[in-house]
């Protein structure tokens, strides 16, 4: 069987039927950037094939635009693989398909299907798409699959909390990709986001997550979680019983006395104040003799 020849326009994209890059869907996609800070995760897959500028090229004006950002992915940095090419045209396809009718159009699958597109490759990009249109459940469903290494993980992470907050959601999709996926987190955002999210969720998930961190960074997740337990209103008694209950170590013990007696000595007023004090009943056990502190009340 003779494999497709994705370098040849007329190969790769359809001839006739409507194509998807109309003024209405570039609104759409400039909508979708905006709230993902200016990048989208096809901005980031075009950048590393060497496109630059990616935000304008991407999504094409016309079909001469498109034809363009063809041949630039065809004529991209050397060392790129066929495979990183193709993907990027099975990506733009998908548009395609949404057009069209996804019940109806396969134009995606036909290409990957002729010219040999590893499903890993088509997995990836499937959760980008839907990654970039906000569909965060349906893109997840992808970029959770086995097969795929955690690639563009920190910037997933990122976008994901970052929309739970906006919209003030729940934090059960950033951290069901972080717990089924266990990337390594390369950048100091992604995992200052993440943690924040598990501090909000679950005290204990966090506590035993800030273990497995060098000593420093150690240190500095652990404040934030006592300080996330301070700062967090109404709840400040039962999530700092909850974190005083744990079997906290010797340097732990130390840490939050620290930060705690900080605070206090610190004398800030109003609601922050009042939660401190909450927090140094609880470690006293005054009216908690129950939760058994192991320690941590030694002011």
């Amino acid at each position: 069987m003779n494999m497709l020849d994705f370098t040849h326009f007329n190969a790769a994209f359809p001839t006739d039927g409507p194509s998807p890059y109309d003024p209405t869907f570039s609104r759409q996609i400039e909508t979708f950037r905006k709230s993902f800070d200016g990048v989208l995760f096809i901005d980031r897959v075009l950048h590393r094939l060497g496109i630059k500028d990616a935000s304008k090229v991407y999504p094409p004006h016309s079909s001469s635009a498109l034809r363009s950002l063809h041949n630039q992915i065809i004529t991209s940095s050397p060392g790129i693989s066929p495979h990183a090419r193709l993907s990027v045209l099975f990506y733009l396809l998908l548009d395609f398909d949404e057009k069209r009718g996804p019940r109806t159009s396969n134009l995606a699958l036909s290409l990957a299907d002729e010219s040999g597109l590893p499903s890993n490759y088509q997995i990836l990009m499937r959760g980008l798409w839907h990654m970039d249109r906000s569909e965060f459940k349906f893109a997840l469903e992808y970029l959770c699959h086995p097969s795929l290494p955690s690639e563009f993980a920190d910037d997933i992470i990122t976008v994901l909390v970052k929309h739970a907050k906006k919209t003030e959601d729940d934090y059960s999709l950033p951290l069901a990709y972080y717990n089924t996926v266990q990337p390594v987190l390369k950048t100091g955002e992604s995992l200052e986001l993440l943690f924040g999210a598990l501090a909000r969720t679950s005290v204990t998930e966090a506590l035993y997550f800030t273990r497995v961190w060098p000593e420093n960074t150690r240190r500095g997740l652990f404040e934030r979680l006592v300080g996330s337990v301070i700062e967090g209103g109404e709840s400040v008694a039962g999530r700092g019983r909850e974190l005083v209950s744990l079997p906290l170590d010797g340097r732990e013990e130390e840490w939050f006395n620290e930060f705690v007696g900080g605070r206090e000595r610190g004398g800030r007023g109003g609601k922050s104040a009042r939660a401190v004090r909450v927090m140094r009943e609880v470690v006293t056990g005054r009216g908690l003799e129950q939760v058994g502190v192991n320690g941590v009340g030694r002011w």
